[in-house]
């Protein structure tokens, strides 16, 4: 009798084998993003030596803490190219990273975000569709904070989950 989950993983150990450690992540953050989960902090291979340190799981790693740990970017231009987000809801997190963490604010409107982005020549089509897909992620990447008058425009406030700023900062570190 066989397992289904012990084969699929032997499928994933055969497909990743012959490709370098770059490819390997690439290939997972992918298949993680296709089927809806949520990868945790990467930890480097060499730092898996089973010490206190290297078994910490993301619920023990406050949204403090990953903003101390993110990389310091002077322009919003440096964190965009580090983290070199390839779509419209890429992007949206991305800009919101840089409100939050690095700017160290407690929550952004949707206007803003499309402000930085348009001063690299990468204007959302529509943000609203972006941090709408974020939320609707599971588990949410951003979460709407509260809405500023009745119109369907009206000014909206968000902030990025525990799971959006790991998101971005695995983005960041590859």
């Amino acid at each position: 009798m066989s397992d289904p989950e012990i084969e699929a993983m032997t499928a994933v150990a055969d497909a990743l084998r012959d490709l370098e450690e770059d490819a390997q992540g690439r290939v997972l953050r992918w298949a993680a993003e296709r089927y809806g989960v949520t990868l945790g902090i990467p930890v480097p291979r060499s730092s898996l030596n089973g010490t206190p340190e290297s078994t910490a799981t993301l619920d023990d790693i406050s949204d403090e803490e990953i903003s101390a740990e993110s990389p310091k970017f002077e322009h919003f231009a440096e964190l965009y190219h580090a983290a070199n987000p390839k779509t419209d809801v890429d992007r949206a997190l991305v800009a919101g990273y840089w409100f939050q963490a690095i700017q160290e604010q407690p929550s952004f409107q949707a206007a803003k975000l499309n402000q930085e982005l348009k001063h690299l020549g990468h204007v959302l089509k529509n943000v609203t569709d972006a941090l709408d897909s974020n939320q609707s992620k599971k588990p949410a990447r951003i979460i709407q904070l509260r809405k500023s008058g009745s119109a369907r425009q009206a000014r909206k406030t968000y902030k990025l989950t525990h799971e959006g700023l790991v998101y971005v900062q695995g983005m960041i570190a590859s």
